[in-house]
């Protein structure tokens, strides 16, 4: 690790933290490293939750058998019926939407309980009901119940073989158990139907980088930022790899990219300044991490100060 040997920094940095309101670990500290921090599915649960439908018969013949006249079609109020059929759609559509979560503010039990319910209903068949073991999957997975998720997100792939989201939404529950070789396998499958998922060649990329294996996890940041050049994170994580490859130069390239894309991003800040530190610039080197602590005051930890000496070590990826 570099180490940064000046009054200058020492103060820089604690005045730094202090403002942020940083604890900087004493003198002869061991620097505490976190876990890597893996792959996540947040569902929020919201304010006020009415509750579900709870689903008629879903077919027209059984709204005509409802209605005042019976059987009998002489004597079949159509009228009703038709009400009786549109209350119902509503019905469905309503669970349908709670188990879709589209916009995220659904807790998960009522994801889970929807997604039963037009299962059990059969709103709809075959191959069509996988959205509704992927989503139920989503809503397992942030429960916590990975038995349930991993059987969902089994049952999805089956049902949709050629839907890319099912197999990287797999990947990123394998990749939180920390099975890698299963979330790799996925990931590539995803990539197979879909070139283009960002997403699934950032998270693919990662592994890579866990695994040292810079030249793939680099190949996968290069295809990410080709197709989302101006999304910062994939500039810094790719900056991230090239310092951990000592490709210093290409490291300063890349956070500086991301910080022009985003001045707030804190951990660009810092690993330009780790980079500039192993290539002896000092002064910018300072600034910068003196930045990034004030964007982001948890960075101080990776900052150690013995005596007038600074020594930096890096946050996970």
């Amino acid at each position: 690790m570099p180490r940064l040997c000046c009054w200058y920094l020492s103060v820089l940095l604690l005045s730094a933290a202090t403002a942020a309101g940083a604890q900087v670990p004493d003198s002869g500290q061991t620097p505490t490293t976190p876990p890597p921090t893996k792959p996540e599915v947040t569902i929020t649960a919201p304010t006020v939750e009415q509750p579900l439908p709870k689903l008629r018969p879903d077919n027209f013949s059984n709204c005509l058998q409802q209605s005042p006249g019976g059987s009998d079609p002489s004597n079949i109020d159509y009228l009703q019926a038709e009400i009786c059929e549109q209350q119902l759609n509503y019905e469905k559509r309503v669970v349908v939407l709670a188990c879709i979560n589209k916009d995220g503010t659904n807790a998960p039990p009522r994801v889970i309980q929807a997604c039963t319910e037009a299962l059990d209903k059969k709103i709809f068949e075959g191959h069509e009901t996988f959205f509704l073991f992927a989503d139920r999957a989503d809503a397992y997975f942030a429960l916590g119940d990975k038995q349930h998720a991993l059987e969902d997100y089994d049952e999805a792939a089956k049902l949709a073989p050629r839907n890319a989201k099912v197999y990287y939404n797999r990947g990123v529950f394998h990749a939180a158990q920390s099975d890698d070789d299963d979330a790799l396998q996925d990931f590539d499958t995803a990539l197979s139907i879909d070139p283009k998922l960002v997403a699934a060649l950032r998270q693919r990329a990662k592994i890579y980088h866990a695994r040292s294996n810079f030249s793939s996890a680099l190949a996968d940041y290069s295809e990410a930022i080709r197709l989302e050049p101006k999304t910062a994170e994939l500039w810094s994580e790719r900056g991230y790899v090239c310092l951990r490859q000592k490709d210093l130069q290409g490291a300063v390239r890349d956070e500086a990219q991301a910080i022009q894309l985003d001045p707030k991003l804190a951990r660009a800040y810092f690993i330009r300044g780790r980079a500039l530190a192993d290539l002896g610039d000092r002064a910018n080197a300072v600034n910068d991490i003196r930045s990034a602590v004030g964007l982001d005051s948890s960075l101080a930890r990776y900052v150690i100060i013995k005596d007038k000496t600074a020594t930096l070590s890096l946050p996970p990826l």
